[in-house]
């Protein structure tokens, strides 16, 4: 378990899963110039959104939360928004003006990874890669998308656009992305369950 001393949010990632995380950033800080904190969230959102998508694995298993510019890993958005504690071995921020890019501080390392991890990663850097966090961040809005769902479902659309609120505590329910498929469903709770 890892404390972020910022907020003393205890922060639950082992050992390896914090390891995929970090190295999963600086594989795709080294690949993507200029990666703000906000595209950073967003690709981050979308590698697992595709794996579950594609056999109901999620990638890095990360939770969530419906914000406006969500959806977002609360507890990543927290440790990129000052000096990392949690991924301090792994990145550092550089600030230009009012933008926060990540830089690697270590090379990339692939023993967290298979060759479908790095398939997919490079797959999620060739088609979202040259995208603005803006472009992203509408992609993850979409008419039916989980965070469109979760927004609907709890009422808080219209608040989050007209930005009347910028956070909710509301988790993004990703099973429904594969909704449709039983298969891949019973693979994706056996996944939660055992993680």
């Amino acid at each position: 378990m890892y404390i972020n001393m910022k907020n003393a949010a205890y922060i639950q990632f082992n050992k390896a899963q914090l390891d995929k995380i970090g190295y999963t950033i600086v594989y795709l800080s080294t690949r993507i110039p200029q990666l703000s904190k906000t595209k950073l969230l967003k690709l981050l959102y979308i590698l697992d959104e595709i794996s579950i998508k594609k056999g109901g694995i999620p990638f890095l298993n990360l939770t969530y939360k419906l914000w406006k510019l969500g959806p977002v890993s609360k507890e990543l958005f927290i440790d990129l928004s000052s000096e990392p504690k949690l991924l301090e071995s792994f990145i550092e921020r550089h600030i230009d003006g009012e933008k926060i890019y990540i830089k690697p501080k270590i090379l990339f390392v692939d023993d967290e990874f298979s060759d479908n991890d790095i398939e997919l990663i490079d797959y999620v850097i060739d088609k979202y890669g040259s995208e603005t966090a803006k472009d992203l961040v509408s992609y993850t809005h979409r008419l039916n998308s989980p965070w469109y769902n979760t927004a609907i479902e709890n009422n808080v659309l219209e608040l989050l656009k007209n930005e009347s609120i910028n956070s909710t505590d509301y988790s993004i329910d990703m099973s429904q992305l594969i909704s449709h498929d039983r298969r891949k469903k019973e693979v994706y709770f056996d996944y939660l369950e055992s993680h």
